[in-house]
């Protein structure tokens, strides 16, 4: 296993400057009813909140608020479903958070009211797509992660299909990164996610993983979500919520591979495992 050669980076995250010299943890807090793993845990903000200042006790780097379920076959939500759902939130962890907020949305309005509510850190599924998404980002300071994703969360796990999903991950990764560039966004502000899970088979996953050194060549940090999720559950068993193990080891290769940030449900557990890898690195 390898890691990139170039110097250590500094990833502009809002009012935050992190220095990717180690694998960080983003820590999922889901304000959901229905997520795949931990859906209606902590759909109140006081106990999202509470499980978020948990987080960053356990170590996590950065905390990904999310209101609205990504899983495949999730309906989407409302937009003034999901501003009720994660503001509140935000508002209520900006000034008690010693980490990055991250608000997980492709939807330019709830990126807005997240950003003035104090999120450090916008995670799109949709790479910016959404009209007037490049927009916010272009006018604000906060960090953005560019993820790929083939369909939508209604569909995308019906006949994912690829000639190459290396190569056009990769290809949709550098044309999303040129148009944010084009808008104005540093470079030093994105971070990239090649969407494990979101359109893409068990073979498709692995293949990615596997070959994840060659997203490297586009430059930018990458950040690897693979916690949890069916991939994991169809190599070693079990549903979500009997993943830990096949989570930590899919944390480790993914960081022994050059990955820069993990996003993860069990952060206490992955910041241990993650140490001993920088630890050896």
């Amino acid at each position: 296993m390898t890691t990139p050669s170039e110097s250590t980076s500094t990833f502009i995250c809002g009012k935050y400057q992190l220095k990717l010299n180690r694998p960080h943890v983003m820590g999922i807090v889901n304000v959901t009813p229905d997520s795949f793993s931990d859906g209606g845990k902590y759909t109140s903000t006081q106990a999202a909140v509470c499980h978020a200042l948990t987080l960053i006790a356990e170590g996590a780097d950065i905390l990904d608020i999310g209101g609205e379920s990504t899983r495949p076959g999730a309906a989407p939500v409302s937009l003034d479903e999901e501003i009720s759902r994660v503001i509140p939130v935000i508002e209520a962890l900006n000034g008690v958070s010693t980490v990055p907020i991250s608000i997980d949305t492709y939807k330019p309005e709830v990126m807005r009211q997240a950003i003035a509510a104090g999120a450090d850190m916008v995670n799109d599924v949709r790479a910016l797509q959404e009209p007037g998404a490049l927009d916010v980002l272009a006018k604000s300071h906060v960090g953005i992660c560019l993820m790929h994703m083939q369909g939508n969360p209604m569909t995308m796990q019906m006949s994912p299909h690829y000639e190459d999903v290396v190569i056009e991950v990769g290809q949709f990764l550098a044309d999303r990164l040129q148009v944010c560039l084009n808008h104005g966004i540093a470079k030093n502000r994105i971070v990239l996610d090649p969407g494990f899970g979101f359109g893409k088979t068990r073979e498709h996953n692995i293949s990615l993983i596997q070959q994840l050194e060659k997203l490297h060549r586009i430059g930018l940090p990458l950040l690897v979500g693979l916690s949890r999720k069916s991939v994991l559950g169809a190599i070693a068993g079990g549903d979500q919520n009997q993943r830990l193990y096949a989570s930590i080891a899919a944390s480790v290769i993914s960081a022994m591979k050059g990955a820069k940030i993990v996003r993860v449900h069990d952060v206490k557990a992955t910041v241990d495992a993650l140490k001993v890898v920088a630890a050896i690195l």
